[in-house]
């Protein structure tokens, strides 16, 4: 099968606009990989999960990291993660990993905006508080919520890129003044954490249901090379912003988890809202209450923030399938004034609008929510199953050229990152003690990807005899062969 000349893509990407330099690309990294809404998730296990935080950084997050900045020094522009598995493994495979990763989003910024809708209702008070389970009206905010962002990415990463940058400063904050209050609690001696809860010891029987979770919270580097004609002197700006968002990303995780748990007792954690009970709890024992209401405001721009970066990186993905013709070659259209992949940007919201749809139905928000994170959390390792495999092979092919790091060296983090990717799509189907009901929940799992994958071989095949039968597409396909 004929795949269409470098140059096809190349010429297409070449009308966006290199907007993003280093603090851009760093900010998008920590608003992108620090999803607060995942901290109560994994908070409502207990102090164990320190334990886990510690082996997902090192075994999936540090990899992921070496293997981004390899990988986008090997093959620079604009899709990254999709063309790199094409070029290693052939078209359709880049077509499923790209599949899977935009896909993931689907499932995943829906996840962001319910917890959005979900801090509305908290700071509501009294006033809205009978609508804190309301699926109508958290139906409704969420889709508003939802078509902004994609409106606002349309006016281009110019305008974007502000949603980003604002959005990693509120994580920043939401997460130090999180910390600085549980530090006050320990020093205060009226902490819940006490030092053997996180002895080695207690490491038998961790909540592996929330390892998976772990692992989505901390993807996220790949986004800069996914956006890789829109980087200013990417081979330069994307290893430092890997280094400078890899790091407060880890720091703020680690550090809300821990401070969490130290003010709201285990079983009490709110899964939607258990940031904002912490800082509601803390604020309001040492006096500072006024502060809720602007952090609440923070977070809602954090999360808001983490919604836009991967609403644009993947849209970037539908951009680069439609350049490709694996999907309606509509996809590949640039808005000729603001230089945004508009009608990729505008599927996207549309198709994210179905999927909030069907997450409500037979659903409560608490389980639409979890449901929408563990689909995100199992299409996600895909598409990383895909990106180690993809560094695995180039560090084993003498024909490849390694840019960055030795080559025993990409060998043994690319498997460490393969084996880790691998459990933590195992443990996506383990569900947390939230659930009620189990077997709806493997039902859902189950099928929802069985189904979502079926339709990707199906869309593969259908463009690709498309592609085949056009005599336009012949010639680029000939002259790409000589």
């Amino acid at each position: 099968m004929a795949t269409p000349a470098a140059g096809t893509i190349t010429q297409a990407s070449a009308t966006l606009v290199r907007a993003l330099g280093v603090s851009d690309l760093t900010w998008l990294y920590l608003v992108a990989v620090v999803n607060l809404n995942t901290v109560p998730v994994v908070a409502s296990d207990g102090f164990r999960v320190v334990w886990l935080w510690i082996a997902v950084v090192l075994f999936f997050f540090v990899p992921q990291g070496i293997g981004v900045i390899e990988l986008a020094a090997q093959t620079p522009g604009e899709g990254g993660l999709y063309l790199w598995t094409k070029e290693s493994f052939g078209d359709f495979h880049g077509f499923l990993c790209g599949w899977c990763y935009w896909l993931t989003n689907m499932f995943f910024v829906p996840a962001l905006l319910v917890f959005i809708t979900g801090i509305a209702t908290y700071v509501g008070g009294s006033a809205i508080a009978g609508l804190n389970d309301n699926k109508v009206f958290y139906f409704s905010l969420t889709i508003a919520f939802l078509w902004v962002t994609i409106i606002a990415n349309i006016f281009g990463l110019g305008v974007g890129k502000w949603v980003n940058n604002i959005g990693g400063i509120g994580a920043l904050v939401i997460g130090g003044v999180l910390i600085l209050m549980a530090a006050s609690i320990v020093m205060g001696h009226h902490s819940l954490m006490h030092w053997h809860d996180l002895s080695p010891v207690n490491i038998h029987g961790l909540p592996m249901s929330s390892f998976g979770v772990m692992c989505l919270a901390l993807v996220g580097l790949e986004l800069g090379p996914i956006m890789g004609d829109e980087v200013r002197q990417p081979r330069l700006t994307i290893p430092r912003a890997v280094v400078l968002g890899g790091v407060l990303s880890i720091i703020l995780y680690v550090g809300s988890t821990v401070a969490l748990l130290t003010a709201i007792p285990q079983s009490d954690v709110a899964v939607v809202q258990g940031l904002l009970q912490a800082i509601d709890k803390v604020s309001a024992s040492m006096n500072l209450g006024w502060v809720l209401l602007p952090l609440a405001i923070l977070m809602a721009a954090s999360l808001a923030g983490s919604t836009s970066a991967w609403v644009s990186g993947s849209a970037r993905i539908l951009f680069v399938c439609g350049l490709d013709r694996y999907l309606p070659k509509s996809l590949g259209r640039v808005h000729p004034r603001y230089h945004s992949p508009h009608i990729a940007l505008a599927m996207f919201g549309f198709l994210a609008s179905l999927i909030i749809a069907m997450s409500f139905i037979g659903a409560s928000v608490k389980e639409a929510y979890l449901t929408l994170l563990d689909l995100a959390v199992a299409l996600q390792m895909i598409s990383y199953t895909y990106l180690f495999l993809t560094l695995l092979r180039r560090s084993f092919s003498r024909s490849t050229r390694v840019l960055c790091f030795p080559r025993p060296f990409l060998k043994l983090v690319a498997a460490v990152g393969l084996v880790t990717a691998l459990l933590g799509f195992t443990m996506a189907f383990v569900p947390s003690r939230q659930i009620e009901s189990i077997f709806w929940f493997e039902v859902k799992m189950a099928g929802t990807l069985t189904l979502f994958l079926a339709v990707a071989a199906y869309l593969f095949f259908f463009y690709s005899k498309a592609r085949s039968d056009s005599p336009f597409e012949a010639i680029l396909g000939s002259i790409h062969d000589s």
